[in-house]
Order: structure tokens, then sequence, then C-alpha cells
């Protein structure tokens, strides 16, 4: 059926999500949505204003619940490709639903309600556009597209963390494994004067063009790029060697390491790698890449057992 789509729920024990999440990283699918009872209550809690009612049915699923999902076409091309995703995962049994490209679509506006990050970031659905916007803050509109980031996840909620602190204007910055591009966005929306973001998936160039223009921002000011960093050395060659006040990484650490080799040179003398996606118990490992590839590690957060850093060149 055109415009399918396969909705694919891997149910996790609890305190298996992260290695689960972290793995479907590694293999590939970057868009990852979770659903835990904790945080289905939060949300509730949160966001009563906008209820009349609690969906019981919804209520019921989510009881003990801890799941993953992802989207792949429901095609034989997209069904290889998940066999590539579960890789190390054959222990848990996939549930797949076939969805229609405008299901999947309004699915997620169920549950997606603005996210204030920070200090300064106020991430709004596009389909929410027109609430008024808290004081002192930006508003980011995104829309999910088949590549996610939608700033829910604790990952990207420190890197923006760090990025609200650091980007002025002027400034040039490159994130690496972009994805949505929400990243890359917030520094351009945060007062950055140009940004280009790069990913392995090609999918992820029109959602970020897509979700930059949400916000106003034309390709005069964002460049997205589908490559590898670590092998394309043209590419390389286009990001901006010593150009770019802030390099990003929101991976995982078995990407962010080796791309610790690589950042420094995109880097200004006075720039910063900023780092995320490191799960508890990986965070040695990347430190000491960090130092290895000559940097100072000058920030660490950590947050839900994920890990981020800020480092600068040596002197």
């Amino acid at each position: 059926m055109e415009g399918a789509w396969l909705e694919v729920t891997l149910p996790v024990p609890a305190e298996a999500l992260d290695r689960v999440c972290e793995t479907l990283t590694a293999n590939g699918q970057t868009g990852l949505v979770i659903e835990e009872e904790q945080e289905f209550l939060r949300f509730l809690e949160q966001n009563r204003q906008y209820w009349d009612y609690v969906d019981e049915e919804l209520s019921a699923r989510m009881k003990g619940a801890s799941r993953v999902k992802f989207y792949v076409p429901d095609s034989d091309e997209g069904r290889k490709q998940l066999q590539g995703y579960l890789k190390g995962l054959e222990c848990y049994e996939p549930q797949m639903v076939s969805l229609r490209e405008e299901d999947w679509a309004t699915s997620w506006q169920k549950y997606y309600q603005p996210i204030p990050v920070g200090n300064r970031v106020y991430i709004v659905p596009e389909w929410m556009r027109g609430l008024d916007i808290p004081e002192g803050r930006v508003p980011l509109y995104l829309s999910p597209g088949l590549t996610f980031g939608t700033g829910s996840h604790a990952t990207t909620q420190l890197c923006l963390e760090m990025l609200e602190n650091l980007v002025s204007p002027g400034d040039a910055v490159l994130d690496l494994g972009c994805g949505s591009g929400i990243l890359a966005i917030a520094a351009l929306v945060l007062g950055a004067e140009r940004a280009i973001g790069v990913d392995i998936d090609p999918k992820a160039v029109d959602v970020a063009y897509e979700n930059a223009a949400m916000n106003g921002i034309g390709q005069d000011r964002l460049t997205v790029l589908a490559g590898d960093v670590l092998s394309d050395h043209v590419l390389g060659v286009r990001l901006g060697r010593g150009m770019n006040k802030i390099v990003l990484a929101n991976i995982v650490a078995d990407v962010v390491i080796p791309l610790s080799g690589v950042a420094g040179r995109f880097l200004t003398p006075d720039g910063s790698f900023l780092c995320s996606g490191i799960i508890e118990g990986r965070q040695q490992e990347v430190e000491h890449a960090l130092t290895a590839n000559g940097f100072e590690i000058v920030e660490h957060r950590e947050r839900n057992e994920w890990h981020a850093y800020r480092a600068v060149l040596k002197r």
C-alpha cells in the first residue's frame, strides 16, 4: 500500500530500556519513541489543562509499560532494514502494525506538548503555533518526521542547555549527526549566523530543511548534507575546517569516540565541542578519547544515566 509504514514496537523491561535504545541507535535507527508508564503519567499531570478526560483504555495499555517504537516503510526494503535495526536484540519479539502515512503522523499529536528546555528554549509542535511563548524564551517549532528529534530525550536537552549558554551572534555551528536538525536550528534561533548539519541518513536532509522552514530559516543560513564525515574526506572539507565556534555530536558513545578524533579540525581555536548520547558506563571511554585527541573537558552534565560533555582544544 503506497504511503504505508510499519510501526514496530519492542516491549522491554524497564532496566533494559537504555541498552535497547543504544543498540537500535548504533544499528542506524535514530527515530525512537520511548513509552514508559511514569513518563506517561507525568505527561498527563503536566498537561492536565489540555484534557477533558483521561483515556482509561490508554492508561490501561500504558500500565507497567516500557516500550520502544520506531517506523520503517511497509515494504520488502523496509523489512530488510528492520532486520538490521534489530541485530543484537533477537531476544525481543517485535510487534508490528501497518499504518497509513497520515495515521502515523497524527498519532504524535495526541501526546506532544510544548517543552521548555533550559532557560531560553521553548520547543513547540508546529500544529500548536500561535500559543503564547513564555517571556524570555525563544520558540523552536518542530514536526516529527521520518527522522525523529523532538527534544524530549535527556541527551538532546543536555545539549540544548549547554548550547544556549555558548551561542553568540555571528557564530558558525556544525552538527554532526543532525537527525531532525533540532540542535542546528536551535543554534540559529538562539542567534548563530549559520549552521551546517550532516547525517548518514539521507532522509535527514529533507526533514531538517522542513523543520528549519517552520522557524523562518532558509538554506542561506542552514546547510544539511548526507554522508559520513569519518570516511568522506571531500565532505569533511565542506564542513568548514577551523571555522566553527561550536561542534555538536548527540549520537552514541561508539560514534562520539571516533568523532572526537576529527571534531577538533572543524573548530575555531576558542571553540567548543559538545557531545552527548553517552549512556552510563561508557563515560570513561569518551573522556579518555576526548583527552587523547587534544581536548580538555570543561563541563560534564548527567541526567537519567545519560552523560554530556563540553570540551575545548588544549592550548
